[in-house]
């Protein structure tokens, strides 16, 4: 079979997008990703859009097919993928099927998401309707669901509160260097450890802003991207695993069962081994999410994780560098967006044209969380 490459990547500034409504986000990161390949949107086959709530946010349904008229792609076949917060992950799993499949030979991916314009408090509720109904009604949110998991973590794993401040550190030291972050500016410890409790033991700084913004791929046949460009990223591994929807059911709460799995699967087919990862993008919503999933991916030993942090093993200049985007802490979490935006900041690590943000790397690993874990999948790209 073809690999299946990216032949462009681009993404909207992260923010507060004043003025800006889901369509405006999804056209705009989507020119740019048609004007960045030359890729003229006639020829585009398929167009995925990745959101998880237009219709609650803003009352917009059918954005996928406005999408296409909006960039001049009538009649591309076009679907909405909604895996709540993993949407975007998802989104690339729809558009490596699509291509692989054989039905399309030029696919054009949108996440994107616009919150801003509501409260945290509403915005809070419509993304833990993502919960069980039973869990819902009681309250519980992804923020409560944090806490408690750390609380085990911490005591379990004898682990340092501080390490968790380090992620958060680390992350914006990262997004300073950014141009599309929400947030570009340096935090210290004393910061997090001194911002307003939300779930306790996490505070503030542990969790990503919310977020409007949109990010784009193109994916076709390494067999079409070799006769577009010679620079390109081939997706040589891609996995997907659903957990309990009631996270109290699970095995083990600071195991991510379907990050195990997922990223068993992109493993396996892309024949590669957590050692061979040079740089990965991580679901970071809350700092503990970042230390669970270098753990479950195997990068660490369980419960270890954080002492990586420690060690500054996952800094930009460390071992394996994680989330050299920001992450969702700093980069920001436009729900249907953030999946594909870790893609982009992998694809451009891959290129080399990161800028100061760039590491040394051929082959990386995108882990893209709905939910607390409910769903994931994970994507492995390699440079040619």
């Amino acid at each position: 079979m073809d690999r299946i490459a990216i032949i462009g990547a681009s993404m909207t500034q992260f923010g507060v997008r004043e003025g800006s409504w889901i369509r405006d986000l999804l056209s705009e990161a989507a020119m740019s990703c048609i004007e960045t390949t030359g890729v003229s949107p006639s020829d585009i086959d398929h167009v995925y859009v990745s959101n998880m709530a237009s219709g609650e946010f803003e009352g917009q349904t059918g954005i996928m097919n406005a999408l296409v008229q909006d960039i001049g792609a009538v009649p591309a076949y076009t679907a909405r993928i909604d895996q709540t917060s993993a949407s975007g992950g998802a989104g690339i799993y729809a558009a490596w099927q699509s291509v692989a499949s054989g039905q399309s030979d030029m696919t054009l991916l949108v996440g994107g998401e616009k919150m801003t314009h509501t409260s945290t408090s509403n915005a809070t509720d419509i993304i833990s309707t993502l919960t069980h109904p039973v869990e819902y009604k009681h309250g519980v949110t992804l923020p409560s669901f944090a806490g408690l998991i750390t609380q085990l973590y911490l005591h379990r794993y004898n682990a340092s509160r501080e390490s968790l401040a380090k992620v958060a550190v680390k992350n914006h030291k990262n997004g300073v260097d950014n141009p599309h972050a929400h947030f570009r500016k340096e935090i210290d410890i004393e910061t997090v450890l001194s911002s307003p409790i939300i779930a306790d033991p996490l505070r503030l700084y542990d969790f990503c802003p919310i977020t409007d913004g949109s990010a784009a791929l193109m994916v076709c046949p390494e067999s079409r991207a070799k006769k577009i460009t010679d620079d390109y990223a081939v997706i040589t591994g891609i996995g997907g695993a659903t957990d309990t929807h009631v996270v109290h059911e699970r095995r083990e709460p600071t195991t991510l069962d379907a990050v195990v799995i997922s990223s068993k699967k992109a493993y396996e087919m892309a024949n590669k081994t957590p050692e061979d990862i040079d740089v990965a993008e991580l679901h970071d919503m809350f700092t503990i999410l970042e230390i669970l999933q270098s753990e479950d991916l195997g990068f660490f030993n369980k419960g270890e994780g954080w002492k990586a942090v420690e060690k500054g093993l996952t800094d930009r200049d460390g071992k394996l560098p994680i989330n050299t985007s920001g992450g969702l802490k700093s980069k920001g979490h436009p729900l249907g967006a953030s999946g594909v935006a870790q893609a982009h900041e992998l694809y451009h690590q891959l290129m080399g044209t990161a800028g100061k943000r760039q590491v040394d790397a051929k082959t990386a690993l995108a882990c893209n969380i709905g939910g607390f874990g409910n769903c994931v999948i994970t994507t492995i790209l390699e440079s040619i």
